[in-house]
């Protein structure tokens, strides 16, 4: 052998073996993070150790977490066969918020299946619009989701103790930073056999633990004020028939969200305190208002209708504490909060430090009715930010 090949060889071998050192540290640090501070956030540790979610969790493979496939259309296949699992708990988080819904996700009959009557269901627009990137359900109903899988990068089976001891078997997807899109739990002892199909059916053949995460991509740039066409823009926000509209107003006008809120009519939009938030929660509390809350990230929205009870603040959060239903929000991270009327719906609104929605707020109403004036009460009610 050469002196160049030898070299070669040897750096190679030093390659492989730096390579193989790097799971085992940061396993090792991972597991002394966990001891020392066993209530801290699983996100919160990835930042504090420097890596991802994504990658702590892959310093378990072969002891409780199976790597899967998630290439393509894989991760819609999991999903849709998730909903055979019967009772999940489906958790969707971002930095500073976390959404957790107990229940049964819903299945979508086939195109053309028959009513009781014996005729076809008509399907509104905006369900067949949905229907496009779904997993053939999970669009109403208990688990209540938005997919946009093309953000979706990795995906694991897990089988581990709880904080309570007790055996979790989930699901879990990641994006291509490594950062939390969703999580499933199951929740009932039915569902095992069909979660141990999931796991055979989409086993990754390499269980490798190297994943190839990358840096998050730059923050658009807001266009400066200036360069918008307020007119146009105001005129097309009053000329809105439905609130599902207003992303196709964004795009076309190249505005963030909060931007748009800032650029608003006069009228249609009030700043309200990050404060506001706790307001919000209490007072549907106390008066038994019907909400609809949408939390999500890039690769997906989960959405909780109906009534709540306990509110509580806990470890750093706000939190909504029933027994279906958990909300966690890290409020000391909230910069603004709005109240924003259009298409004849009222939401409430609220973004970070970095101007990021957090989550947003609607009351809940039947399709083609206005929305119920105890919610229309409790968004005017909030307090205003001066």
């Amino acid at each position: 052998m050469t002196p160049k090949k030898l070299v070669l060889c040897l750096l190679g071998s030093f390659l492989i073996t730096q390579a193989h050192a790097a799971a085992p540290d940061l396993a090792e640090r991972w597991a002394t993070l966990r001891a020392e501070q066993p209530k801290l956030q699983v996100r919160d540790a990835a930042r504090a150790l420097g890596a991802s979610e994504a990658q702590l969790l892959a310093t378990n493979i072969g002891k409780g977490v199976t790597r899967l496939q998630a290439d393509g259309n894989q991760p819609r296949e999991i999903m849709r066969a998730a909903l055979d699992l019967g009772v999940v708990q489906a958790i969707t988080r971002n930095e500073n918020g976390v959404i957790e819904t107990t229940g049964t996700a819903s299945k979508f009959k086939q195109a053309g299946d028959k009513s009781e009557q014996g005729e076809t269901k008509q399907k509104d627009p905006e369900q067949e619009a949905r229907e496009r990137n779904i997993a053939g359900g999970y669009l109403g109903g208990q688990i209540d989701l938005r997919f946009h899988f093309e953000n979706w990068k990795y995906a694991f089976a897990v089988v581990q103790p709880g904080r309570d001891g007790k055996l979790t078997r989930s699901l879990q997807f990641f994006d291509a930073q490594g950062d939390s899109v969703h999580k499933v739990y199951l929740r009932n002892d039915a569902g095992v056999a069909v979660f141990e199909q999931i796991v055979a059916k989409f086993r990754l053949p390499e269980q490798s633990g190297e994943l190839a995460v990358r840096a998050a991509p730059p923050k658009t740039q807001e266009k400066p004020d200036s360069q918008i066409d307020l007119k146009e823009f105001q005129l097309a926000w009053k000329d809105m028939t439905d609130v599902h509209q207003f992303a196709r107003i964004l795009r076309e006008f190249h505005l963030t969200r909060e931007q748009a809120l800032r650029l608003a009519p006069a009228g249609l939009v009030e700043r309200v305190t990050p404060q506001a938030l706790r307001t919000l929660l209490e007072g549907a509390a106390r008066d038994k208002v019907a909400i609809m809350v949408f939390l999500g990230n890039d690769g997906l929205t989960q959405i909780y209708s109906g009534k709540i009870e306990k509110t509580m603040e806990a470890g750093g959060f706000f939190n909504v504490l029933d027994p279906d239903f958990n909300l966690h929000i890290r409020d000391s991270a909230l910069r603004s909060g709005w109240v924003v009327k259009r298409g004849g719906v009222t939401s409430v609104e609220f973004f970070d430090n970095d101007g990021v929605q957090v989550l947003s707020f609607f009351g809940v109403r039947e399709r083609g009715k206005a929305q119920p004036q105890a919610w229309q009460d409790l968004a005017d009610k909030l307090p205003r930010a001066k």
